[in-house]
């Protein structure tokens, strides 16, 4: 894959961070990871602010985002300039997230139980292009300022 990706999570989502991220080192990728590096709780928007400005400060293809559900982390990382997050669940949404909506960021929930494995879900979305094309007008209005 060779993608340079910004890890983040809160307590709750905090083994699945830890599983996703030794299977994208495994395939190839460069992680950088904010943390948190163990199961003490902390507060999602902090978690997602700093990943966020990671990302803005960096060189990185996507970031990936974890709490207990994916949701709070993900709303969080959306008031940030310049992040599109996606909460995911289904091959479908992860590769709509980048086709349509150009995500830069992933979200998923330690407390999910998905169908799909996430590793699969994030496959989806490195191998999905965006469309741009009637999109982009669309993408430029949920870009915040």
């Amino acid at each position: 894959m060779n993608k340079k990706i910004v890890l983040g999570t809160d307590h709750g989502g905090f083994e699945l961070k830890e599983r996703i991220k030794k299977y994208l080192e495994e395939t190839g990728n460069m992680v950088t990871d904010i943390g948190v590096l163990n199961k003490d709780s902390v507060d999602y928007p902090d978690i997602a602010f700093k990943a966020c400005a990671e990302y803005n400060a960096g060189n990185y293809d996507f970031g990936i985002l974890f709490c207990g559900t994916g949701i709070g982390i993900s709303i969080a990382a959306n008031k940030v300039k310049g992040i599109r997050c996606a909460n995911v669940h289904d091959l479908f949404t992860a590769e709509m997230a980048k086709a349509h909506n150009n995500a830069n960021f992933l979200a998923f929930g330690g407390r999910i139980e998905y169908q799909t494995p996430v590793e699969k879900l994030i496959e989806k979305f490195i191998q999905t292009t965006y469309e741009a094309g009637r999109h982009e007008r669309r993408v430029s209005k949920i870009t915040c300022a």
